[in-house]
Formats: C-alpha cells, structure tokens, sequence
C-alpha cells in the first residue's frame, strides 16, 4: 500500500480509466447519471481517488451506485461478484484481532476499511447494492456493525443464497477465507 496515499499520473489515469470502463459497462447500476459529473466530482477530490484505487487493487471493482443530490456526492460501492479476495481472512475490528490468541490474522475489515479512507457496508446499503445485481452466492461480507451488537462481542455479515439476502452474526474475532468484507465511498 502507498503510504503517501498519492498517486503517480500513470495510476491517477489507470484507475480513472478503469471507473470509466466500468461505469459504462453497468449503466443499470447508476442510470440518470453521467461519467463527466462523476469525473468532475473525482478531479475536484483527488484523494477520493487514491481510496478508489485501494479498492480496485484489493479486489472491489467499485462502481458508482448513486447520487445523494442534498449533500452533493456520489457514492461508489465494491461491486466484485464475490467479496473481494484481497480482503478476506479479516475479523471485524482491532479489538478483537487483539483479542484472539491463537492464529491472529494479520489486519481486520474496519482496519484495512479505514486505512483505504472508506468505510464498510452497513446493512442497508449492502441490500441496496444487491438490488443492483447478485452478489456474494460463494462468500459473504462483514457489515458496518451497530455499537451495541459489537459491544456484547458480536459482528455482523451477510450473503445472498436461494435468491434472498441473509444477514447473520458472528463472534467479531472470527474469520473465515470465505468472508471479506465491502466498502463504501462518498465523493
């Protein structure tokens, strides 16, 4: 990871390059909008940029997902069929990364969420991006867990299966190579 969180103009167009081609390949995902908005919105926050490109190097293929028109951004969700493999292997948070005592894993879904500059899916944007499309039949994703859920020592996460999204809870210091987690990202 790039520590400087700066890009090089080769990887400022490289990701820019991407975003296009994929919002163009998924006009459904954000209909009514158009790239020259978003690229302005991006020039004008280049280090949303470099949090775009976290996600595509770790696996999101994000996409733009909508507008809020009230506070003036656009928002971008990993849209990766599965979550992404760049991101799995992950407990929920520090805490209980901490907590574990025996084959700790090396980071957890709100460390390298916020080391992006992003943060994670909470459960309604998770059902909004599976409107979008289908997503996570193989693997789940951590969601954004409410303080008092977290607090009692539990996380949640999500999937789809037999066409309905399910959302369950887990120990926040599990992990499981099949469970990742998806971001978020307002421009």
């Amino acid at each position: 990871m790039n520590s400087k969180k700066e890009l090089s103009p080769e990887q400022h167009e490289g990701v820019l390059s991407a975003l296009k081609a994929r919002f163009e390949k998924n006009m459904v995902r954000h209909s009514g909008l158009d790239w020259a908005e978003v690229q302005a919105r991006l020039q004008a926050h280049p280090e949303k940029i470099w949090s775009l490109s976290e996600m595509e190097r770790t696996g999101g293929e994000p996409d733009v997902v909508g507008k809020d028109a009230k506070a003036g951004v656009i928002i971008f969700y990993d849209c990766s069929p599965e979550t992404p493999a760049g991101r799995r292997n992950t407990c929920y948070d520090q805490a209980a990364r901490l907590k574990r005592k025996v084959a700790a894993p090396a980071s957890s879904a709100l460390e390298m969420a916020e080391a992006m500059g992003a943060g994670l899916l909470s459960e309604a944007e998770y059902r909004e991006l599976q409107q979008l499309g289908e997503f996570d039949l193989k693997t789940s994703s951590w969601l954004f867990t409410p303080e008092k859920i977290r607090n009692l020592g539990g996380a949640l996460f999500a999937d789809r299966r037999f066409d309905t999204v399910f959302v369950y809870h887990n120990g926040a210091d599990s992990y499981y190579g099949a469970r990742g987690f998806r971001t978020s990202l307002k421009v």
